[in-house]
């Protein structure tokens, strides 16, 4: 490892614009599971649920899609990491378990804070589930699977508009190979959802789609795609309807990534930026923040890994209440790192 990962922002400097090399430095980072009760972990999210108090989940259990595999929540705040605690799982009965896959971790704005994971044997086969909690994340209510058809946020946010309205960015992997995008969409606090769908006719397959917000009700959708282009499609009516799938020039290697608009308007994006390998694994070895203005002109701004083979995945990403951003992944699949950008 390097001995700073600032020394590998600033190496980047020389390609990137000024603006935006003077703007954010890496404040702190951290592995977070010194004795994790489990062998592998993967696909973490994360939430402030009080100013500087993070909770931060993932799925873990001997290797993926094994049926012990359960979803893991651990407390980040001034005083160090909490032991993760198993907070859900996959058990229909005494003798049928299943794997439990992709948490999502989302505050309702005037609601309770809400758990979202998916259970099933495999992605194609898969349903969603959900768990809330009214205190914060310290007691859970119990598991309750949602309506046919409804998945929850496949592996990102859900975002919540001015009027209340939820919009959870989510996906199927078809049985016939085929990767659709849609969005599932609720105007009661989570209650009940309808599904909005994305360009069905898209000869692209996309999956986990993250949401980005501009001006005037104009909506981005930005995906992973089997394609080597991060995919997008545009919304003008608050995500009501939306346009085309398109490619945009950032490199994807088939792996996940994640959005986020700050307050000041600004975009930011985690990826890999390599094209797809031989393996699914590959090109997953380097990771790095990128920031928008306008959704089309992207522009790296920190270099958080820069490895070869290794797995650096899955990223996720908020903006905390002191303005700093909060960005999770997968490590390797051994452990999840925290990194904390701040602006210079």
């Amino acid at each position: 490892m390097k001995k700073s990962l600032l020394f590998a922002v600033l190496a980047l400097g020389c390609c990137l614009p000024a603006m935006a090399q003077q703007q954010w430095a890496i404040a702190k980072q951290e592995l977070l599971f010194t004795a994790a009760p489990f062998q592998q972990c993967h696909a973490s999210t994360l939430v402030e649920v009080a100013k500087d108090k993070f909770l931060v989940a993932c799925f873990g259990g001997t290797q993926e899609s094994k049926p012990d595999v359960a979803i893991w929540l651990a407390t980040v705040d001034k005083q160090g990491v909490s032991q993760p605690k198993n907070v859900a799982d996959g058990v229909v009965n005494d003798t049928l378990r299943y794997p439990a896959w992709n948490p999502v971790l989302f505050k309702v704005r005037g609601g309770d804070l809400l758990l979202f994971y998916k259970v099933g044997p495999n992605p194609r086969e898969w349903w969603g589930m959900v768990k809330s909690s009214a205190d914060g994340g310290r007691k859970w209510s119990a598991a309750q699977r949602l309506p046919p058809g409804i998945l929850g946020p496949i592996k990102n946010k859900p975002v919540q508009l001015a009027n209340g309205t939820i919009l959870a960015p989510s996906s199927v992997e078809e049985e016939a190979g085929r990767w659709r995008a849609h969005l599932e969409k609720s105007t009661d606090l989570g209650k009940t959802w309808q599904l909005i769908p994305i360009d069905a006719t898209s000869e692209l397959d996309v999956i986990q789609p993250s949401i980005l917000a501009y001006p005037a009700g104009r909506l981005q959708l930005l995906c992973r795609s089997k394609q080597g282009r991060i995919a997008q499609a545009w919304s003008t009516d608050g995500g009501a309807s939306w346009g085309k799938l398109s490619q945009t020039n950032l490199l994807n290697p088939n792996s996940g990534t994640d959005a986020v608009t700050l307050k000041s308007g600004a975009q930011l994006l985690v990826y890999n930026p390599a094209l797809p390998g031989k393996d699914w694994a590959d090109g997953r070895g380097k990771l790095r923040v990128a920031q928008s203005a306008d959704g089309q002109n992207w522009h790296d701004i920190a270099v958080l890994e820069d490895g070869s083979t290794e797995e650096y995945s899955y990223p996720a990403i908020i903006e905390g209440q002191n303005g700093q951003v909060h960005i999770t992944y997968t490590y390797n699949r051994k452990n999840i790192k925290h990194v904390v950008l701040q602006k210079k």
